[in-house]
């Protein structure tokens, strides 16, 4: 099982947070997602590349810091 971390921009909130727990919940091959709204992290667990993960954050509205 693989673990990416993403640095993600622009949640400020608690409804940022669950937005964006739920854009990567579903992509396929995402089993688990914990989103930080301190950190500004999202611990994402699952078989997927990292590029899909970004495209659903960017989706939803914020940013991925490389």
């Amino acid at each position: 099982m693989n673990q990416t971390i993403l640095k993600v921009e622009g949640m400020t909130c608690n409804h940022c947070k669950m937005r964006a727990e739920k854009a990567l919940l579903g992509v396929n091959g995402v089993e688990k997602v914990i989103v930080d709204l301190v950190s500004k992290e999202a611990i994402v667990t699952g078989d997927v590349e990292r590029s899909k993960l970004v495209s659903a954050i960017e989706k939803a509205g914020y940013s991925v810091i490389d």
